[in-house]
């Protein structure tokens, strides 16, 4: 079978919740997914995905010459589409086009996602299943909560290890990893510098840690300013994608917006801040391991590409309210020393 999801990359690593409900379904497949670069290095290494390629020329011409029984499009878009129509398969299940190109449900499952993609108001207020039940259930899979799927390499586990001792002076500090980007379609998604910088300083205030920035090499000029006004550790952030899953695999927790730095932190399976502002917060799922900051505005979420607003949304997010959040993760594992006290400074917004 073939699963046609290409972007984007938060997407693509969320979406790998959807390979256990299918070998369930259908134990004995052989899963070759396609998507778009650079997203084919969170799917290296994962033990249910026999082959991955990406959606370029060259890789979808080798594709022609096999017959697949199923197939799933997962993108609502006319690129996935046209993947799908290329390829040989028998059955194809998601979304497919019209001969206008318009979008629409090929099976009676999927029409629920497709439909929260035409309806504000339904996606923003009416809708509480998370993005990984929808995409499920819209595949006619049974949905049972799975989580991501990510697989480190012997060496990659081995560079987190080595990461997390040094940022950790060797275990004497928890980290606090905090991901201060976002992708550039969606800058709302991010704190500015200044709002990071204060949040890095309350957490040494308050809390015996080592914060560590993380990001891509977008985030790498922020980063280093946030840096400057902090004792905040810098990860590399030009190395690539999987080398960037090591610095989150270091991190004992992880403060985020709705980013690809958030769905790495929860395929990770570590413990995750995530504050929402633009964005929906009931479409992701932590699993348990986190909780989520909603920031005090009335327009979100909205899912806006620009802002006319003289205040953003991410400008009002509570300080306050991670800093409590970041108490009670710490809290458990000072439980018996005397020495470790919280003081939160309850002047912050």
């Amino acid at each position: 079978m073939v699963i046609i999801h290409l972007g984007a990359l938060g997407a693509v690593l969320r979406a790998t919740c959807l390979l256990k409900p299918i070998k369930r379904a259908y134990p004995n497949s052989q899963i070759t997914w396609v998507t778009d670069a650079p997203a084919q290095h969170l799917l290296a290494n994962n033990p249910l995905i026999d082959n991955v390629y990406t959606s370029s020329p060259e890789s979808i011409q080798s594709l022609l010459s096999y017959d697949f029984d199923l197939g799933y499009c997962l993108d609502k878009a006319t690129k996935a589409v046209g993947i799908s129509r290329q390829l040989n398969i028998d059955e194809l299940k998601g979304f497919s086009s019209d001969s206008k190109a318009s979008i629409l449900p090929i099976n009676q499952e999927a029409r629920e996602l497709w439909e929260l993609g035409l309806n504000d108001h339904k996606k923003f207020f009416v809708n509480q299943k998370p993005e990984t039940q929808l995409m499920t259930e819209a595949l006619g899979l049974d949905y049972q909560r799975d989580d991501y799927l990510l697989a480190l390499t012997a060496d990659e586990l081995n560079l987190g290890f080595l990461r997390r001792s040094s940022w950790s002076e060797q275990g004497k500090y928890p980290i606090i990893g905090i991901n201060t980007g976002c992708s550039n379609a969606l800058p709302y998604k991010k704190m500015s510098v200044e709002k990071n910088i204060e949040l890095v300083k309350a957490l040494y205030r308050n809390f015996s840690v080592r914060v560590v920035l993380l990001g891509g090499p977008e985030d790498s000029e922020r980063n280093q300013k946030i840096a400057e006004m902090t004792d905040a550790i810098v990860s590399p952030s030009r190395n690539g994608i999987r080398d960037g899953l090591c610095s989150v695999a270091a991190c004992d927790m992880i403060i985020t917006g709705d980013s690809l730095g958030m769905h790495m932190a929860i395929a990770l399976k570590k413990h995750t801040i995530a504050w929402f502002g633009s964005t929906c917060a009931h479409e992701i799922d932590l699993y348990d391991r986190g909780e989520k900051i909603l920031s005090r505005v009335s327009c979100g979420p909205c899912w806006k590409r620009s802002c006319d607003k003289e205040v953003m949304c991410h400008e009002m997010l509570s300080l306050k309210a991670i800093l409590l959040a970041t108490k009670d993760f710490l809290a458990p594992s000072h439980e018996e020393s005397s020495a470790f006290e919280i003081s939160l400074d309850l002047n912050l917004a």
